[in-house]
C-alpha cells in the first residue's frame, strides 16, 4: 500500500532474524530521501512500535509476516529503498522466501536425520524457538537455543527429553558457547587449552576466558547452558549433564562452573554431583559472600600452578582526572552477569543498589521497553541485555544506541557522581564499539566536568578479537574513561571514586 510519501507492505511468510532486520532498517533509514525505515517482523511488539512511528501495520499482519514501512520524500527514494531491501534481504543468511518467493525450506526433524548434524544452532523469536530446537533433539542433535524470550515451562521440557536421549540443551539465551574450541553466539578469541566451563552466564563466561586468556591460560570447551538453568525452576538439568559430559572428557583438566546467583539449594547438589562425577571444579556461583569471578579465574591460575597475574588497567590522561561531588554510581550494562557482579560488589559497600535485575526484590527498579527509569537520587545499576529489553531490538553488544543515549542523560544529573559502564568484544559483538562509546563518553564528561563526574570501564577481551582490545582500551581512555580488564576492579574503581560520604552503607547487603 502506498499513500502520499508512506509505503506500508506485508510479506507473507517471509523470515529474517530481528539482528538482521534491525541491520537493515538502519541501513535504509539512512538512504537519502528516506525519513523512517522499519523492517520487521509482525509481532505484536513490533506492530505497536510501527504504530507509534505512525507507520501502521496492515490490519491481519501476525508473526509470519514481514513488514516494511518507509517514510519517504519521493517515488524515487521509495524506489531506491525497496532496491535496497531487496539487495539486503539477499546477502541476508537467515532470510527465506525473498521478493515474495517461496520461503527456504524449515529444518524439520526429518532434514536434520538427514544432515547428520551433532550440533544445532536455533535462533528465531522466542515464540518459535521450542519447536526447533524439539525437531533437533529428537533426531539426536545437542542443540545451542540462542533464543530468549523462551518461558521456562518450555525450557525445562526440551532439556527432560535431551538427557532422555542423551544430548544437550545448550540455553535458552545461550549466548556464549565454544565447543572443541569453535566459538558460537558471541565469542571471543581465545587459545587453547586444558580449562572447560560450564556456564549459566553468557558475559560472565566471557569474562573469565578473556581473564584466563590474559593469564596465557586457554579454554578447551564452554557449555552455556543458559542463565536460568541453575534456578530453582530449572533445576541445574542442563549444568548436571554436561559436568558428567566433561567428566568423559580426557582433554578437559579443570572444570569452571560460573552462574549468575544461583539457587542455592541446586548449587548444593552440583558440588556433591561433581565430587562424585570426580571432577576438579572452580567455583565462580555470583551471590553475596562468594569469590567474585576475577577471584575464580585467580584461583584457575593458581590451581594450574601458573605464575600469578596483574590484570591490565588503561588510565585516562593526568589531566582527566576527575574528583566527583555527586554521591550516587549508576552502572549502565550489556552483561547482565557483569551487571549482577558489579551489583553484589556496590552493594556490600554501598548498601541498596536498584536495579531491573534487582539482587532483592526490594531493590527492583521499574524499566520501560524503552529504557527510561527514575531512581531518584540511588545507586542503581541497569542490564540492557534483560529480554524485556532487548525485544524487537538486537542486543545492545550489537547496537549500542539505547545505552549511549542513556548515558548522556545521566551525565546530566547531578546527583550522579560515577558511571560505571561494560563493553564486551569478540565475534558477534559490534565491530567497533569504542567507535560511537568513545564520543559519548567525551560528551558525558564534558557535560559533567564542573561536577567531576567520573566513568568507568569494563573491558571484556583478547588480544585475539577482531576489534583489538588494546585500540578499544586506548580509545576509551583517551575519551576520559577509567578502562580495566577486571569487571570486579573496575566496580570497585568505580566505589572509589565517589565523596567519601558516598560509601556509607544504606542498608541490606549484610
Amino acid at each position: 500500500m502506498t499513500t502520499g510519501s508512506t509505503h506500508i507492505e506485508t510479506r507473507t511468510g517471509v523470515y529474517a532474524d530481528s539482528v538482521t532486520l534491525m541491520q537493515i532498517s538502519k541501513r535504509l533509514a539512512a538512504l537519502e530521501g528516506v525519513t523512517a525505515a522499519q523492517v520487521a517482523m509482525g509481532t505484536p511488539l513490533n506492530i505497536e512500535v510501527l504504530a507509534g512511528m505512525g507507520l501502521p501495520a496492515p490490519e491481519g499482519t501476525g508473526p509470519n509476516d514481514m513488514v516494511v514501512a518507509l517514510r519517504v520524500l519521493d517515488d524515487a527514494a521509495r524506489d531506491r529503498a525497496l532496491a535496497d531491501l531487496a539487495t539486503a534481504l539477499t546477502a541476508a543468511p537467515s532470510s527465506a522466501g525473498l521478493d515474495g518467493g517461496d520461503p527456504a525450506p524449515r529444518r524439520t526433524e526429518s532434514a536434520l536425520r538427514r544432515s547428520g548434524a551433532d550440533l544445532v544452532v536455533v535462533s528465531v523469536p522466542g515464540e518459535s524457538a521450542f519447536v526447533e530446537a524439539h525437531d533437533a533433539i529428537v533426531a539426536g542433535s545437542s542443540v545451542v537455543v540462542f533464543s530468549d524470550n523462551v518461558p521456562v515451562e518450555q525450557e525445562i521440557a526440551l532439556k527432560d527429553e535431551a538427557a532422555r536421549r542423551g544430548v544437550l540443551v545448550m540455553g535458552p539465551d545461550c549466548g556464549t558457547a565454544v565447543v572443541s574450541g569453535i566459538g558460537v553466539g558471541f565469542a571471543n578469541v581465545v587459545r587453547p587449552g586444558p580449562v572447560s566451563l560450564v556456564a549459566a552466564s553468557g558475559t560472565g563466561a566471557q569474562h573469565l576466558m578473556a581473564l584466563l586468556d590474559a593469564a596465557g591460560i586457554g579454554v578447551r570447551h564452554c557449555l552455556g547452558i543458559g542463565g536460568r538453568d541453575m534456578s530453582a525452576a530449572v533445576g541445574g538439568r542442563s549444568a548436571s549433564q554436561a559436568l558428567a559430559a566433561l567428566a568423559a572428557d580426557e582433554g578437559t583438566e579443570l572444570v569452571v562452573v560460573v552462574s549468575k546467583p544461583p539457587d542455592a539449594g541446586v548449587a548444593d547438589r552440583l558440588r556433591a554431583e561433581a565430587a562424585d562425577l570426580g571432577v576438579d571444579v572452580v567455583w565462580a556461583l555470583l551471590g553475596f559472600g562468594q569469590p567474585d569471578l576475577t577471584a575464580a579465574a585467580a584461583a584457575v591460575v593458581d590451581r594450574l600452578g601458573r605464575a600469578e597475574v596483574t590484570w591490565p588497567v588503561w588510565e585516562p590522561a593526568a589531566s582527566e582526572a576527575r574528583t566527583p561531588t555527586g554521591a550516587a554510581l549508576r552502572g549502565l550494562f550489556v552483561g547482565g552477569t557483569l551487571c549482577d557482579e558489579a551489583m553484589v560488589i556496590a552493594s556490600e559497600a554501598l548498601g541498596e543498589v536498584l536495579s531491573n535485575i534487582p539482587l532483592r526484590p526490594e531493590w527492583a527498579l521499574e524499566v520501560d521497553g524503552s529504557g527510561r527509569w527514575d531512581t531518584g537520587g540511588a545507586h542503581a545499576m541497569v542490564d540492557f541485555g534483560d529480554d524485556r529489553l532487548t525485544q524487537g531490538r538486537p542486543h545492545p553488544m550489537i547496537d549500542p544506541t539505547l545505552r549511549e543515549e542513556r548515558l548522556l542523560r545521566e551525565a546530566d544529573d547531578p546527583r550522579v557522581g560515577v558511571i560505571l559502564l561494560d563493553v564486551v568484544l569478540g565475534h558477534g559483538s559490534h565491530a567497533d564499539p569504542a567507535a560511537t562509546l568513545a564520543p559519548a563518553l567525551a560528551e558525558a564528561l564534558r557535560r559533567g566536568k564542573d561536577r567531576g563526574l567520573a566513568v568507568v570501564v569494563s573491558l571484556t577481551g583478547t588480544t585475539g578479537d577482531p576489534q583489538g582490545l588494546d585500540r578499544q582500551a586506548k580509545a576509551l581512555a583517551q575519551a576520559g574513561a577509567h578502562v580495566h580488564l577486571s569487571n570486579a576492579e573496575a566496580t570497585r574503581r568505580a566505589i572509589s571514586l565517589l565523596p567519601v560520604t558516598a560509601n556509607e552503607p544504606t542498608g541490606g547487603a549484610r
